[in-house]
């Protein structure tokens, strides 16, 4: 194989296009956003295009805050998953959030399907930048820079208060050269 047709070490060995969820961290992912068995969660799914990480999701009555608005503490839930599933995607490790400065633009609406796209924007060693749209019917309504860090496992075990579980081993962080 050519050295310019071998597939990018940074990114999750996953298709592009292809949607993943948060099964990819075992049966018992636990997570609101991503996890596929959470009873009130909100069973997201995520694909790589490009140089971006895309979801597709529906804002459903139970996510109401005023009339017809999707309440904006869950808008911001819906878009720090995408950050987070960005640094899966793009760089294959596992962030957390440290820092998040948003701006609602519009009105989340109810029943009108959203689509989240992330990007990194800047990407240290234990540092990356994402930032984040929404949109809905094509018009932004949110946007957003989150920061996230990125820990080894004994700081991992640190911010969950035990062990890692086994599927995350493989999202510790990992110096890129």
């Amino acid at each position: 194989m050519e050295p310019s047709s071998l597939p990018d070490p940074r990114y999750l060995d996953v298709p592009e296009g292809q949607e993943i969820d948060g099964s990819l961290f075992g049966d018992e992912a636990t997570c609101f956003a991503c996890g596929p068995h959470h009873p009130n969660g909100f069973h997201m799914h995520f694909a790589r295009i490009g140089d971006e990480v895309v979801t597709h999701f529906t804002p459903t009555p139970q996510t109401q805050g005023a009339p017809s608005m999707m309440h904006g503490g869950l808008i911001t839930t819906v878009a720090d998953e995408i950050g987070a599933w960005t640094v899966v995607f793009l760089r294959s490790s596992f962030g957390f959030t440290a820092t998040l400065e948003c701006r609602f633009k519009a009105p989340v609406r109810v029943g009108v399907p959203i689509e989240g796209r992330g990007r990194i924007t800047r990407d240290l060693t234990r540092l990356i930048d994402v930032a984040v749209d929404l949109r809905q019917e094509g018009k932004l309504c949110w946007t957003g820079k989150l920061r996230f860090i990125l820990l080894d496992e004994k700081g991992m075990e640190t911010m969950i208060g035990g062990p890692i579980p086994q599927e995350w081993k493989r999202f510790i962080r990992v110096p890129i050269d």
